[in-house]
C-alpha cells in the first residue's frame, strides 16, 4: 500500500509561506499525517506541485503533480497513476489523523472504487482508500466539480470517523486551535 499525502494546495488561507511546512507544536504540519500513514503503508509520497515548499519528512518521495489544476482531485489522480495500485490518500493538512483511523479505512476496503472517511454524516474525500478503478470517473470529472460531488459518484463506502480526526488546518485559527488541542 501507498500513502498519498496532498500537498498541492496553495494553502493562501493559513498565511505566508508553505502550508505543509507550518509548524504546529514544533513540527511541520504536513509531519502529522505522514507519520501516520508510514504506520500502515510501505512507501509515503508527498504529491505537490512544483513550485511547493516542503518541509523536510523523512522516509518520504515527492511525487510532482500537474501544474494545473490546483484541485486535490489533481493529486489523486496523479497519486492513483503513479502508483499503478490502490493510494491511501490524506491531506498534508489534517494533523489529527491516526495510524488506527488509516487501519480503520484499510479494513473496510472490498471490491469497490473507494472508501471514504466520513464524519458527522459529510463524506471526506481527502482521507480515504482510492483504487485504481476510480480513475475513469475521476478523471472524467469537470475540472470546476466540487471534489465531494465527484467522489459520490464513485458510490464509496463511507466509514464513520470521529469529526476531531479529520479536522484541516486551512487559517491561522485553525492553527492556533490545533495549537491549542495539542497542548
Amino acid at each position: 500500500m501507498i500513502g498519498a499525502l496532498l500537498a498541492g494546495g496553495f494553502g493562501s488561507r493559513l498565511g505566508s509561506g508553505s502550508k505543509p511546512g507550518a509548524l504546529l507544536g514544533g513540527r511541520p504540519l504536513a509531519a502529522y499525517p505522514a507519520t501516520a500513514l508510514a504506520a500502515v503503508c510501505e512507501r509515503v509520497a508527498v504529491v505537490c506541485k512544483r513550485d511547493t515548499q516542503l518541509p523536510d519528512l523523512p522516509g518520504t518521495e515527492r511525487w510532482e503533480e500537474p501544474d494545473e489544476p490546483r484541485h486535490p482531485l489533481t493529486g489523486i489522480v496523479h497519486a492513483l497513476v503513479t502508483a499503478e495500485g490502490p493510494v491511501l490518500v490524506c491531506a498534508a493538512d489534517m494533523p489529527f489523523v491516526t495510524a488506527d483511523a488509516c487501519r480503520t479505512l484499510l479494513q473496510a476496503a472490498g471490491s469497490g472504487h473507494a472508501v471514504l472517511a466520513a464524519a458527522d454524516g459529510v463524506l471526506q474525500p481527502t482521507f480515504g482508500l482510492y483504487a485504481p478503478a476510480a480513475l475513469e470517473v475521476l478523471r472524467a470529472a469537470p475540472p470546476d466539480a466540487p471534489l465531494t460531488q465527484t467522489v459520490e459518484a464513485l458510490d464509496p463506502v463511507r466509514v464513520a470517523l470521529p469529526a476531531a480526526l479529520v479536522r484541516s488546518v486551512n487559517t491561522p485559527e485553525d492553527l492556533a486551535g490545533a495549537e491549542a488541542l495539542l497542548d
